[in-house]
């Protein structure tokens, strides 16, 4: 049994293409979410704008709104995701061990992570906080909408 012959060979160019790809898309992830959190940025900071805006044209001058608890909470949906997008932006600490590429054992709170994992653990952190960012940007919205159908002009 130890006499038998191990034949092997290289890796193919599609699977080495194929490994590149794999690994490539790991690390652009955190980077993909940082363009998202900053075209959030963006939206969190303008749709507040643009709803004020709409208030003052539907209602003119003498408008006004029935509902000041809908007004608070679109435009504290709107704050709160904007705090969430910017926190996505901000570098944070990670504890990693540079000499470890990659592990095939569950890491324990408190380890340090390997290279590929932490990238990863940057993608689902950023990921969190975007995905909701962007509910709340949503309910912000929707609130704003109600508002706007019960804006009166006063007599």
């Amino acid at each position: 049994m130890d006499d038998d012959i191990i034949y092997s060979a290289p890796p193919s160019k599609s699977d080495e293409e194929l490994e590149k790809g794999f690994v490539t898309a790991i690390i652009e992830q955190p980077k993909l979410l940082d363009e998202l959190a900053k075209q959030l940025v963006t939206l969190n900071l303008a749709i507040p704008g643009l709803y004020a805006t709409a208030l003052k044209l539907i209602g003119g001058d003498d408008a006004v709104v029935n509902s000041a608890v809908m007004i608070g909470g679109a435009f504290f949906c709107w704050f709160v995701a904007l705090a969430l997008s910017l926190v996505s932006l901000i570098p944070r600490k990670w504890k990693v061990n540079p000499s470890i590429l990659r592990r095939n054992v569950e890491v324990r709170k408190g380890d340090s992570l390997s290279i590929e994992e932490f990238f990863r653990a940057s993608a689902r952190y950023k990921r969190l906080l975007l995905i909701t960012a962007s509910l709340l940007c949503f309910v912000g919205i929707c609130f704003a909408c109600l508002t706007l159908f019960s804006t009166t002009k006063t007599p």
